[in-house]
């Protein structure tokens, strides 16, 4: 430790400096920077401008190579990933097989932004799992041996954005070179999007946490932005941050235990008034308007801290920005409280009154401490509590806004490793949870990204070090309880296991058997390819996580869907085994009907019945199809419950299907609704137990709450989600539209606020305003609004569901007719189950062959065998 501490004591302070621009393609905010705030913002690979979903405009990247290099190609993904919010700027790439620099012409007074993303697809004779580089600006190392592809899987994440707030470079020219790796073969590196923007200075000398008469001056750092959250809040998007271009996200994922405080918004008559010493560059005002806090209770309040935990690399030093904005009291001493990080006090009697003065004044609050690389070195947690000495009024803390910064090493390096995906469980066994990262070196910093230069820490932190790493030891470590992974709030749409295939013919065929049962046709790849002309890209129906979807033929002239797995794709063999393990065995008019499947020369391949209408999404919105009306509506919903329904009671267990969306509903030639897309499924709880405890999978904007912040999956989960399509259907818009105001981003949110407000009527569908009887939009509604309750028990079954939209129909067919029975038997939870509970699994009492109508009043009671 001595040794350690006298190298850290050797360190020289790196000065680096980094220029604004002295010309650019927009301007940022120039009101808030100086006269000279520029930005670049470039698509990658493309050939002329194109906006992003948010409205920002990207540029070609070509002027800013070498004119004579030939070192570059161009490329576009071939499949876009469902999570990706915009195809601007990831569907173009510009690839690199040799070491390459970008040129930006640059003003050397001002520190910028830098951020680099990457959206690792698949790319013509390019595979992104060869794909290992480095990133240099200057003489600092921003990426190395970067695999977007690796840390794309172990983050579960479709792209990933890397940001860095580099010092001024004092220099003209701004070069960032990528240098693909010499150790792997075939190396190359690639990027998509490219931004730099000029900013102000935001950093200033910060107190280093356990030695109060040390600062360090992190104005003449260099920082990687680790996580940058909006507590309490909604994410936020780079268009509505106040000039600079940043991205905050939700804190709820990185809560600690179950005490997760309670939620607050000012209301309209507090202003936010930034101060004079405090420009509003510094977050934006929706980040002071909301805020967590502990709770009215002070016993409870007691008994736990409010802590947040990231996981982060070990061997640097981070900059922890607290935001503070008291707006619901008004005097000095009515909540104070202490501020913690990693178990040391960074601050006593905090107290944001007496900071501001007043209420609805921002504040924020910086500490420096250095992680260690020892065992716990790789997480940070920060944690308030009430202060017991200063008896305030009320026994309470609050923050608004977290931001953790990154600091570069003594080398100039601010590369961390890559992250390592979770291995792969066998089929069946992902009963309990499983951390996300399994190494210590695994770190969350995709949700936001960068990596950042600066200054090494002087001969002030040699002593922080050592004195940190002594406390560290002699903490009790029995505190810290091991945490699940969680599934990053704003990417992929699903979670990932390690992708693996099976090679060889002779083993695919009796693998498909073992695990259909006997059940699953198995194709040769010859039949496959026969089928769809050599996978023609002109059959291409659709693509998904899995793969692209073709439609082909079979047995001379059946059409059928199959969907084929991609190399790069997120999902694997476990998604690929459970889609045959369930359908194979389960037959039902509103499920999809898996034929077969071919694993043939490391192809995995599933092919199914061809689906004439496709999703229900795309009769919704974004596609130039006839929109549907209301009735086809209901009886598509109809249909969609009844095959969830028959999943959690039908069938020989309970099915928990895990990604219920729009996209998984597919509509055949008769219009009759199918649940699709197996892949995510798992077995429910049996009679002991009310839960399964799993990795949290599923698509945003979709996934339970509950599920999402315990990991403990129900079939309530699935209803929560059909709670979503519902609104979905009845107001013609997706899940999550990131280019509407805040409050509207997502439907659920924006749905629940409308109920509450009275004021549903205004998002409905104008396409079927005029079809829908206000009885039966009200039943509807509340219907959908009592899907999407916080906690599971508040939510009804899906019988229940299904029964009350057999009800809405009624009411838009007959809404004079009677409906007193109908209440009554409503309220009768145990007649309404087994009125509608009928087995027709394989091997159970039949398949269902009869056409199902859904004129009858409560067709589905009436005529169960119908299902």
């Amino acid at each position: 430790m001595f040794d350690a501490a006298m190298k850290l004591c050797s360190c020289v302070k790196f000065l680096v400096i980094i220029t604004t621009f002295c010309s650019g393609v927009s301007k940022v905010n120039s009101s808030k920077n100086d006269s000279n705030s520029y930005s670049f913002v470039l698509a990658c690979g493309a050939t002329s401008n194109a906006t992003d979903a948010d409205g920002r405009i990207w540029s070609p990247d070509s002027t800013h190579l070498p004119s004579s290099s030939g070192n570059s190609i161009t490329s576009k993904a071939k499949y876009q990933d469902p999570s990706l919010v915009s195809d601007i700027p990831y569907m173009t790439a510009r690839i690199f097989k040799t070491q390459t620099a970008y040129t930006f012409p640059v003003s050397p007074k001002s520190r910028h932004w830098i951020r680099l993303h990457f959206y690792p697809s698949s790319y013509d004779n390019f595979n992104c799992s060869n794909s290992f580089f480095s990133v240099t600006v200057g003489g600092f190392t921003l990426l190395n041996n970067f695999s977007a592809s690796i840390t794309a899987q172990a983050l579960t994440q479709a792209y990933i954005i890397r940001e860095f707030t580099l010092v001024p470079l004092q220099t003209d020219t701004l070069n960032i070179t990528f240098s693909p790796s010499s150790v792997y073969k075939d190396s190359f590196a690639f990027i998509n999007g490219i931004e730099i923007i000029s900013m102000p200075e935001i950093f200033q000398a910060a107190p280093m946490v356990g030695f109060s008469d040390q600062t360090m001056e992190t104005e003449a750092s260099s920082m990687q932005t680790m996580f940058r959250l909006n507590v309490g809040g909604q994410y936020i998007p780079a268009n509505n941050d106040s000039g600079l271009g940043r991205i905050w996200y939700d804190d709820a994922p990185y809560l600690f235990g179950a005490s997760f405080g309670v939620t607050s918004a000012a209301n309209n008559s507090v202003k936010i008034s930034y101060p004079p010493n405090l420009p509003n560059y510094i977050a934006p005002v929706d980040v002071y308007r909301t805020a967590r806090s502990m709770g009215p209770n002070p016993d409870v309040n007691r008994n736990y801290n409010l802590t947040w935990i990231f996981q982060i690399d070990g061997n640097f030093t981070y900059l922890v920005r607290l935001h503070f904005c008291e707006f619901q009291l008004t005097r000095m001493n009515q909540r104070v409280f202490n501020i913690y990080i990693n178990n040391q006090t960074a601050l006593e009697e905090a107290d944001v009154i007496s900071w501001t003065s007043a209420q609805g004044v921002p504040a924020y609050k910086d500490f420096v401490i250095y992680a260690t690389d020892q065992p716990g070195g790789d997480e940070m947690w920060v944690a308030l509590h009430p202060n017991d000495k200063t008896k305030a009024e009320f026994y309470d803390s609050i923050l608004n806004g977290l931001e953790i910064f990154k600091i570069n090493d003594t080398t100039g390096n601010l590369a961390g490793p890559n992250p390592v995906p979770s291995p792969a469980p066998p089929p069946d066994t992902d009963s309990q949870p499983k951390p996300s990262f399994v190494s210590s070196k695994s770190s969350k910093t995709g949700i936001i990204a960068g990596s950042v230069v600066g200054l090494a820490a002087g001969f002030g932190i040699v002593f922080g070090v050592v004195a940190f790493i002594k406390r560290k030891k002699n903490m009790n470590s029995g505190g810290k309880s091991s945490r699940g992974g969680w599934l990053p709030i704003y990417s992929s749409s699903r979670t990932t296991e390690t992708r693996t295939t099976i090679s060889g013919k002779s083993s695919g065929s009796s693998h498909i058997s073992n695990i259909g049962g006997g059940l699953c046709r198995h194709f040769t790849l010859a039949e496959i390819k026969h089928g769809t002309k050599n996978f023609d890209e002109s059959l291409v129906i659709g693509v998904g996580g899995f793969g692209k979807v073709y439609k082909g033929e079979i047995d001379g002239g059946t059409s059928v869907a199959i969907k084929r797995a991609n190399p790069c794709s997120e999902q694997g063999l476990h998604e690929f085994q459970t889609e045959i393990e369930l359908l194979s065995k389960l037959r039902h008019r509103h499920l999809v009907s898996l034929i077969g499947a071919c694993e043939e020369n490391e192809e995995m391949i599933l092919v199914y019945d061809y689906m004439a209408n496709g999703t229900l999404r795309e009769h919704l919105y974004k596609h130039n199809k006839p929109p549907l009306s209301w009735k086809q509506r209901l009886d598509i919903c109809i249909g969609a419950a009844r095959g969830l329904h028959y999943l959690h009671t039908g069938a020989r267990y309970t099915i928990i299907h895990r990604d219920v969306k729009t996209t998984n509903i597919l509509l055949d030639d008769k219009w009759v609704a199918k649940v699709s897309d197996f892949g995510l499924s798992k077995t429910g709880p049996n009679l002991h137990q009310t839960h399964v405890s799993t990795m949290v999978k599923g698509s945003f904007g979709y996934l339970d709450p509950e599920y999402f912040r315990r990991q403990q999956l129900t079939e309530k989960s699935d209803v929560y989600s059909f709670g979503v399509v519902l609104f979905e259907v009845v107001c013609g818009r997706p899940a999550l539209n990131p280019s509407l105001p805040k409050e509207q981003v997502s439907l659920a949110d924006w749905a629940l606020h409308c109920h509450r407000r009275h004021t549903t009527k205004e998002i409905v569908d104008p396409h079927i305003k005029g079809e829908i009887t206000p009885e039966c939009l009200k039943q509807f509604v509340d219907t959908a609004v009592s899907c999407l309750s916080d906690h599971g028990t508040d939510r009804p079954s899906m019988g229940s569901v299904l029964w009350n939209l057999e009800y809405c129909l009624q009411m838009q067919s007959n809404p004079d007719g009677p409906k007193m029975v109908a209440e009554q038997k409503a309220n009768d939870a145990y007649a309404m189950h087994t009125e509608l509970l009928s087995i027709t699994e394989e091997g159970g009492e039949g398949e269902e062959s009869e056409e199902h109508s859904t004129e009858a009043v409560f067709s589905q009671i009436v005529n169960p065998q119908g299902r």
